[in-house]
């Protein structure tokens, strides 16, 4: 079940984060990756300041998603 809610929690913070960073989407499998990653990120940079209920943890892996997705634009010189 663990890994349900990974999978859920990582695709909703990947959708709302390039919704947010108004970069094109990435498709299903690309928000949950970066969903997931960024909620790695997003831990990093503000442990549990937004609390550690689901919506917290969604905020959390947005804004991570954010700073990866910003980080991609960075490197590759486009908007993703």
């Amino acid at each position: 079940m663990g890994i349900l809610w990974t999978l859920i929690i990582g695709g909703i913070a990947g959708w709302l984060g390039s919704l947010i960073f108004k970069g094109g989407s990435l498709g299903l499998i690309g928000n949950i990756i970066v969903g997931i990653i960024g909620g790695f990120i997003g831990y990093w940079l503000l442990g549990t300041f937004f609390g550690t209920a689901i919506v917290g943890q969604i905020l959390t892996g947005a804004v991570g998603a954010i700073v990866l997705l910003a980080i991609i634009n960075l490197l590759t010189g486009r908007k993703v």
